[in-house]
C-alpha cells in the first residue's frame, strides 16, 4: 500500500473528528422515528458502551470530550484494520509460499 495514501486517509479521519462537535445535536433518522412513534423510551442497550454518546466520561468540556471519543474511535478502527490486514496478508503469503513448494 502506498504510504502517502495511508497518511492522507489518517489525516482526513482526524480532520473529520475535529469537526465532530459541529454536528447536529438533533436525533438521527432512527432516533427521530422512535421519538415520533413513542417507543424511544423503551430502548435499551445490549451492552455498556465504552464511550457513551460519543463522549469521554470525566472530561468536563463537551466538545473536547467528543473529539477525544472520536480520536479513540479512529485509532481503534485503524489498529483493528491493520491487525486484520496483517493477519490476512500473512496467511496469503504463507499459502503462496506453500504452493510454490508444492505443498497443499
Amino acid at each position: 500500500m502506498d504510504r502517502r495514501l495511508l497518511a492522507w486517509g489518517i489525516l482526513v479521519a482526524f480532520v473529520l473528528v475535529l469537526l465532530a462537535p459541529l454536528a447536529s445535536s438533533l436525533p438521527d433518522g432512527l432516533e427521530r422515528v422512535a421519538e415520533d412513534h413513542g417507543f424511544a423510551e423503551r430502548a435499551s442497550a445490549l451492552t455498556a458502551a465504552p464511550l457513551p454518546d460519543y463522549s469521554v466520561p470525566g472530561v468536563g468540556q463537551a466538545s473536547l470530550s467528543t473529539v477525544l471519543a472520536g480520536l479513540a474511535g479512529v485509532v481503534a478502527v485503524f489498529l483493528l484494520t491493520l491487525a486484520a490486514g496483517r493477519l490476512l496478508c500473512g496467511r496469503g503469503r504463507a499459502e503462496a509460499a506453500a504452493a510454490g513448494r508444492g505443498e497443499r
